[in-house]
């Protein structure tokens, strides 16, 4: 079958990404231009189109207005997504050699971004939900115990914060910022899914980055608002990070010949956030997203607590299901999950009308159980970690090293050459340069048991 097939049927109803809902929240003015005459937006880096970079043409002249508007200093357009944006990111605040704090459930992409430039990636552990498998954020104190745990010798350069997670866990963010500011680290934050944290309806809607006063933040505006696929945008504020060390990072990480269409797609996705309708529709979704977890709690259905209305994370493990077969019998009955994991079903409500979906849940729900898919999952276990660790091998030096691929279980005392790492959540379980020791290879075993089709069996180790 044509990938062109595979666009256009009825999938049934998408509880996934992107959060524009197969185009029935998209801004009009993208659906508008979609209903021109085909390709008739395909456009190169016209001079009065212009491009992320240039500092003329339409391009550059929206996103001084939307840097404006959100009171950051500036911003720019992504069409390789947040990946890009991020690895970007991280560029401009290090240096070859120099090392960055990141907690655990950091994106696989900032840490493909250490191999590549050279940087060391200090993880520390993050609180751990083992009544579901998550990683949970980070609270003030537990930041002021990783940042008095970092010995004097450690040199690190800037600092990497997630708000909120993929299941849409968020803390309070401005007292990391501070702190981390105290220490004299830039902060960048990985804010793909919280688009929406950063406008001004209230709601009592975790915070943003924005007004957190990070340095760097960066948004998906298809995971988090009514962006198509591939777009982004990159938000600088204070004095922290030169803006042209900015641009010369953005450059090795987008291509050359941004697409036009999505640019667009960048610009009405970003006003949809200060406009009078763009804002009245996101409450009106937050209103409904509220109301659906209420319903569904009440008909019995097990939804786990979280700070993002726009998640619905329902706790499959509690009722001895895994959440990879409650997937796939909800997608052969047409409801598309947006994250199925060992123990849970995350679905992403995005911008989309929701009306009926919690009678329709519950048939799908009774089903589910009716079905007797019993398979008891074990106790979750976050890694046996001390609260710091860094690469026993750089990054950079473990990831291009002559390899070797052996059994898991035969990996006791050897450096991983490569990542391990579900996807989705993106969030890695190994890291280049990792040194393995007995206990961490059994949790590895044990994470390749809850998901037989993510893991491998074999482990890729420096000869």
């Amino acid at each position: 079958m044509r990938i062109t097939d595979l666009l256009t049927f009825n999938r049934g109803r998408t509880l996934c990404l992107p959060a524009h809902g197969r185009g029935s929240a998209l801004p009009t003015e993208i659906r508008q231009l979609l209903r021109r005459p085909a390709g008739v937006w395909d456009l190169p880096e016209l001079p009065d189109i212009g491009g992320p970079l240039t500092t003329s043409g339409a391009v550059s002249e929206s996103q001084k207005m939307i840097s404006d508007s959100f009171g950051a200093d500036r911003c720019w357009y992504g069409v390789n997504g947040a990946t890009g944006l991020l690895q970007a990111a991280l560029f401009a605040v290090l240096k070859p050699g120099q090392a960055v704090l990141m907690p655990r459930n950091v994106h696989k992409s900032l840490i493909e971004a250490c191999a590549i430039g050279d940087f060391t990636p200090i993880l520390f552990d993050i609180p751990f939900l083992k009544d579901r498998g998550h990683f949970s954020n980070p609270d003030s104190f537990w930041l002021k115990k990783v940042l008095e745990g970092i010995s004097n010798d450690l040199e690190i350069a800037a600092a990497v914060l997630v708000n909120p997670t993929y299941h849409g866990y968020s803390s309070q963010l401005s007292e990391l910022v501070t702190m981390l500011h105290q220490k004299g680290l830039p902060v960048v934050i990985d804010e793909a899914h919280g688009t929406h944290f950063a406008t001004s309806i209230g709601m009592d809607l975790p915070q943003s980055g924005l007004t957190a006063g990070a340095d760097l933040i960066v948004h998906s505006l298809h995971k988090s608002a009514t962006g198509l696929v591939q777009t982004a945008v990159l938000w600088m504020q204070g004095e922290r990070v030169d803006a042209k060390a900015i641009e010369r990072s953005i450059s090795w990480f987008q291509t050359s010949s941004p697409s036009a269409l999505l640019l667009a797609s960048c610009e009405a996705s970003v006003k949809e956030m200060i406009c009078h309708s763009g804002l009245r529709r996101l409450k009106k979704r937050i209103v409904q997203a509220r109301a659906i977890r209420k319903n569904l709690l009440r008909m019995g259905i097990p939804v786990l607590s979280n700070q993002d209305p726009l998640r619905l994370i329902i706790h499959t493990a509690s009722v001895g299901i895994s959440g990879l077969d409650a997937d796939d019998w909800f997608l052969a009955r047409g409801l598309i999950a947006e994250l199925p994991e060992p123990g849970c079903l995350t679905f992403c409500l995005g911008l989309v009308d929701h009306k009926g979906l919690p009678r329709l849940f519950k048939s799908k729900w009774d089903g589910l159980i009716a079905n007797k898919l019993l398979n008891p999952m074990p106790p979750f276990s976050s890694p046996s970690l001390p609260l710091l660790t860094a690469p026993s091998m750089n990054c950079a030096s473990a990831w291009r090293a002559k390899a070797q691929s052996i059994p898991i279980e035969d990996s006791v005392g050897r450096i991983s050459a490569e990542l391990i790492c579900p996807y989705p959540p993106g969030i890695p379980l190994v890291i280049p340069g990792e040194k393995l020791d007995k206990t961490r290879v059994q949790w590895l075993i044990e994470q390749q048991r809850m998901w037989p089709g993510q893991i491998s069996l074999q482990l890729r180790v420096v000869a």
